[in-house]
C-alpha cells in the first residue's frame, strides 16, 4: 500500500522547478521593494538588511505553501490548476510573513504594506507560473 501521509500528497517531485521559480520570484519582488525604499549605498552598507526583508516572507512561504498544495501533483499539471494554487498559498503565507515582520524581524506590517504584499505577491507568483506553463 502506498504511503499517503498528508505531506506526501502535498509534495510532488515534478514541482521542483516551480518551487525554485517561486523562491526566485519572491526574492525579486522583495528586492525591488527594498530598492524602492532604500538606495543601493544603504543596502551595500547594511548587507543583513535584505536578509531581514526576505526572511519573514520566505519563512512564511516555506511553512505554508506545501500545506496548501502549491507543490502538489495538481500544481504541475496546467496553469489553470497551478496559478490558483499558488495564489491560495501566497495569501496565508504572506499573513505569516507579515506577522513575523511585525513581531520578530525589523519592520512593520502596516495595512497599506500588507495590501501591497498580498496583491503584488499574487500577481508575481501567478504571473511567473502562467509564464512557466506557456513556455514549458
Amino acid at each position: 500500500m502506498a504511503d499517503s501521509s498528508f505531506l506526501t500528497t502535498r509534495l510532488d517531485r515534478d514541482a521542483v522547478p516551480l518551487s525554485v521559480g517561486d523562491l526566485i520570484a519572491l526574492i525579486v519582488l522583495l528586492t525591488i521593494g527594498a530598492l524602492n525604499h532604500s538606495n543601493v549605498e544603504y543596502l551595500s552598507a547594511n548587507p543583513l538588511y535584505l536578509l531581514e526583508v526576505y526572511a519573514p516572507f520566505l519563512i512564511g512561504w516555506v511553512l505554508v505553501a506545501p500545506l496548501i498544495g502549491a507543490y502538489s501533483a495538481g500544481a504541475v499539471e496546467t496553469a489553470k490548476s497551478s496559478v490558483p494554487l499558488v495564489i491560495r498559498s501566497w495569501i496565508p503565507a504572506a499573513v505569516v510573513g507579515l506577522a513575523l515582520r511585525q513581531f520578530v524581524f525589523r519592520g512593520s506590517a502596516a495595512l497599506t504594506f500588507a495590501a501591497v504584499m498580498l496583491v503584488l505577491g499574487s500577481v508575481v507568483l501567478g504571473g511567473w507560473r502562467a509564464l512557466y506553463f506557456k513556455l514549458r
